[in-house]
């Protein structure tokens, strides 16, 4: 269970931390003094959750980044109008934009604590902006959940694993559908026009078509 630190919760924040309780991960409210004081005595704490969105400064010495412990993992809260400041701030290993699915936070608050253990979590295929969860079989593109049946899902997460590489019809029907299913090509070009139509819009286009070959893909 990953231990976290939710710096000055307001009520939005304490509520996001509920939801991050009943997810599995335990959370405690605390003022940036106190989750000083924890971490000099040497308490294990996965990730501090800033809480930005009153317009609020990163915190100051006391929880810089050259002050925490290495697998401490720093990530805020934040609003619309602070991405771009956020977004230069190298002190930070994540953030997420206010309001935020419950499900998405926790999947970039393990995505942190991983990479301050010292490597990404298996669970979690990263293609850019699109996020694949391989242990709860959720999808995000940026910060959107998307809602895939179970076929669109295993034909995503096959394409996302050969990013690059042509997968012809005949290979998806294979490896998605099996060997003893009887459907045709046109089964494999249904379920790309849905999935196109769940994870692309005018900022992200994963799935290219080749003519008369099949379909590749390309993070964006």
């Amino acid at each position: 269970m990953n231990e976290i630190l939710a710096i000055e919760a307001t009520e939005d924040l304490q509520l996001l931390s509920g939801e991050l309780a009943r997810a599995g991960f335990r959370v405690t409210p605390c003022s940036a003094e106190e989750a000083a004081a924890r971490l000099r005595r040497g308490e294990l704490i996965d990730a501090l959750l800033l809480n930005l969105l009153d317009g609020a400064a990163l915190p100051g010495p006391q929880l810089a980044r050259d002050s925490l412990p290495q697998r401490t993992a720093l990530i805020a809260i934040v609003r619309p109008d602070q991405i771009e400041a956020v977004e230069s701030e190298s002190a930070l290993d994540d953030f997420a934009v206010f309001p935020v699915h419950t499900e998405e936070l926790a999947l970039r608050i393990r995505r942190a604590v991983a990479r301050r253990d010292g490597g990404e979590d298996g669970h979690l295929l990263h293609c850019g902006d699109l996020i694949i969860d391989q242990a709860s079989y959720k999808v995000f593109v940026g910060s959107r959940p998307v809602e895939l049946t179970f076929k669109e899902y295993e034909l995503l997460r096959y394409l996302a694993q050969n990013e690059g590489k042509v997968c012809t019809r005949e290979m998806l029907l294979n490896r998605v559908w099996g060997y003893d299913f009887y459907g045709g090509a046109r089964t494999v070009d249904v379920h790309i026009r849905r999935l196109r139509s769940k994870i692309e819009d005018p900022q992200h286009s994963f799935i290219e078509t080749v003519r008369n070959v099949g379909y590749r893909f390309h993070a964006q």
